[in-house]
Order: C-alpha cells, then sequence, then structure tokens
C-alpha cells in the first residue's frame, strides 16, 4: 500500500508562485510514475505534469515553461513548482502515483484514469 501526502496549496494573485510537495511512503517499488493533476469546479480532471523514476518529465501544453516537476534525492518527495500563475490554472491539485507503468510518462499525464493511488488534494486558487 502506498500513501501519498500533498501539501503547499494557497491563494495568490496571478503571476504569483506557489510549491506544491507530495511525499510518498509505503510500497512505491523502484519503477513508478508521479503526476500531478487537477479539477476545477464542473471540468474533468486532467493532468498537469509528470515524473519517472528514470528522471523523464512532462508537461501539459497549458503548464509547460512556467511549472516544474522535480524529485528529491531519495524519490519520495514530488514537487511542482509553479511560477506565473493564471486564474485559470485554479483547481484542486491532487498528485497520483502508479506502480511500473509499463509506459512512458507522456502517457501518465494524459491517463489519470491509470492512478492508483492519490494524494488527498490541495485547493490551489488564483486571483
Amino acid at each position: 500500500h502506498v500513501q501519498l501526502v500533498e501539501s503547499g496549496g494557497g491563494s495568490v494573485q496571478a503571476g504569483g508562485s506557489l510549491r506544491l510537495s507530495c511525499t510518498a511512503s509505503g510500497d512505491t517499488y523502484s519503477t513508478y510514475s508521479m503526476a500531478w493533476f487537477r479539477q476545477a469546479p464542473g471540468k474533468e480532471r486532467g493532468g498537469v505534469a509528470g515524473i519517472h523514476g528514470d528522471g523523464n518529465t512532462y508537461y501539459a501544453e497549458s503548464v509547460r515553461g512556467r511549472f516544474t516537476i522535480s524529485q528529491d534525492g531519495a524519490g519520495d518527495t514530488t514537487y511542482l513548482q509553479m511560477d506565473g500563475l493564471k486564474p485559470e490554472d485554479t483547481a484542486m491539485y491532487y498528485c497520483g502515483l502508479v506502480r511500473r507503468p509499463g509506459k512512458g510518462i507522456n502517457w501518465y499525464v494524459r491517463a489519470p484514469y491509470a492512478t492508483e493511488y492519490w494524494g488527498q488534494g490541495t485547493q490551489v486558487t488564483v486571483s
């Protein structure tokens, strides 16, 4: 079993920055992918950015160049640095994990249904 604990959401003005954190514990295994997804009211949950255990990353077009996903050295904590925030970035942000995905990180970011474990979510509001 895997537990994901998120932190770092909040309210900022347009153009501001936030950093989200997601700490994983439990049986993550050595091969897994982690990604950040977001869901605004009335919309489906969609991918934002993802990182595989080999360091490969992928970003949704809407955040490319503004958001950066990274992990600590042990791979236990995944960060999402969000710069140049826009009102349309307002959503509940969730981290997700899939073990042994068997496909590239570009696939997982676009496939939230493949997620095995979810964090509890953290709200990001941009005004």
